[in-house]
């Protein structure tokens, strides 16, 4: 199982102060040192929507290039498409939300013409060499209309699959999921596609860490996370910060999950994003620390 960091993009997007491109890349480097592997480095949204955003071309330009590290753009439509296509990214993720409200708020955009609009770009992602994932936003519940359906939330997963999406995750956007919301919509997606599973977690009302390890121990293929579990998205009310990655780190090895990252970095990256966003990390193992802690040199 991965750990999918998206610290950069999700984490920053939703914060009052917007970090320079310089400020973004050197975030970027310390994950990347701290073992990251994949991460959803920009969002390729429009700017006058998400100033924290704009400099998504140059964030891309200054990113390090490692073998083995694979860089996520978000994107909304065919123009970001076309933008994320020119920075050279690995991947590209786009959200098509469950509800026509918070559709229309997020991305100007009906649920039937994000999916219309689907196909066209998965072809256009996969002509040009990139795998291309769908999140699939507000699967768990909405902040304008409430409830979401589990055949809402599978028709979208029917279509992704057959669009030819190389994966899907399944967004708690405004962390309203418990684990049988979890062990509902990974068990009915499993019966609806054969695409790689991922959740995006946020921990507004404290239930994201206890999704996760459900999650995990249905075997689906990432979590997202952020460092310090900042962020959260711009267009729900209330919609506090996704879980943490030192803190989902630690429960997964507590667990028994395997992941290969160093815990020292992503305590520097969570305390590097913190100071230069003047906010104190939710997450919580920047205080608490490691058990055991490590032995005294």
């Amino acid at each position: 199982m991965d750990i999918v960091e998206v610290g950069p993009r999700d984490g920053l997007q939703n914060e009052k102060r917007i970090l320079t491109t310089r400020e973004k890349v050197t975030f970027i480097e310390h994950l990347v040192r701290a073992g990251i592997t994949r991460m959803e480095a920009v969002s390729f949204a429009r700017p006058d929507r998400v100033p924290q955003m704009a400099d998504a071309e140059g964030v891309m330009a200054g990113v390090p290039r490692l073998d083995g590290v694979s860089y996520i753009g978000l994107v909304m439509n065919d123009r970001g498409l076309t933008r994320a296509i020119a920075t050279d990214v690995n991947e590209v993720n786009v959200v098509v939300v469950a509800t026509d409200t918070f559709s229309m708020r997020n991305q100007g955009t009906t649920v039937e013409e994000s999916l219309a609009g689907l196909a066209p770009m998965v072809e256009r992602a996969q002509v040009a060499g990139l795998n291309i994932s769908v999140t699939i936003g507000a699967s768990f519940g909405c902040p304008f209309e409430g409830v979401v359906s589990t055949e809402q939330v599978m028709r979208i997963v029917r279509f992704a699959q057959q669009a030819g999406v190389n994966e899907i995750a399944l967004a708690d956007t405004i962390g309203v999921g418990a684990p049988t919301d979890v062990r509902r919509l990974v068990t009915a997606a499993r019966q609806e596609t054969d695409r790689p599973l991922r959740l995006h977690l946020h921990n507004t009302r404290n239930t994201g860490y206890a999704n996760a390890i459900t999650g995990a121990e249905m075997g689906i293929a990432a979590l997202d996370s952020a460092s310090g579990g900042i962020g959260g998205c711009p267009f729900a009310p209330n919609a506090t910060g996704n879980i943490g990655t030192e803190d989902l780190y630690y429960l997964l090895n507590r667990s028994g999950v395997e992941i290969d990252l160093d815990f020292p970095q992503l305590l520097e990256a969570s305390a590097f994003v913190t100071e230069k966003l003047a906010v104190s990390a939710p997450a919580l193992l920047g205080r608490a620390g490691w058990f055991p802690a490590p032995a005294e040199a």
